[in-house]
């Protein structure tokens, strides 16, 4: 089966894997920067915004350098804290979260990304890809992506 016989939410499964983890979250950037504005509606509207928010405040409140230490543990499923309460989070709830970062981003709230980061050729075939979804593809694309990161929640009573 090709990846262009995959549904859009398997084909945002398996897209990211291909990536090193800045390429990872330099792609999820530009796509939400890219196509934020059609995003919007659905991921803040998401039941679950307010969950979402609480982690990027958590994360806002640390140091630049710890921001993308905490992106990165989320996109590579490190056993963290932080990575095990986004992994307790319903696909609506992610989108918003990846969306409140990359608010934070253009605002310097959140560790920008470089000005001279360049996707490579595999992202940027991924972003044209991404382009040319439908709306609702779009979405099912990133629910695929940001779905399977960060780390199951710990058993017992802690997260």
């Amino acid at each position: 089966m090709t990846v262009s016989n995959l549904s859009a939410y398997d084909q945002g499964k398996q897209a990211l894997k291909n990536l090193n983890v800045d390429d990872q979250l330099g792609l999820l950037w530009v796509v939400y920067t890219k196509l934020g504005k059609s995003i919007t509606p659905a991921a803040p509207g998401a039941s679950g915004s307010e969950i979402a928010q609480g982690l990027f405040n958590q994360v806002k409140a640390l140091s630049h350098q710890d921001q993308l230490q905490v992106m990165r543990d989320i996109a590579t499923k490190a056993n963290t804290q932080l990575s095990r309460e986004y992994g307790s989070f319903s696909p609506e709830t992610k989108l918003a979260f990846w969306y409140y970062l990359a608010q934070g981003m253009e605002k310097n709230t959140i560790i920008p990304m470089p000005p001279d980061y360049q996707l490579p050729q595999a992202g940027k075939d991924l972003l044209a890809k991404i382009e040319g979804l439908s709306f609702q593809e779009q979405i099912d694309f990133l629910r695929g992506a940001v779905l399977p990161m960060g780390t199951e929640p710990a058993g017992g009573s802690q997260i």
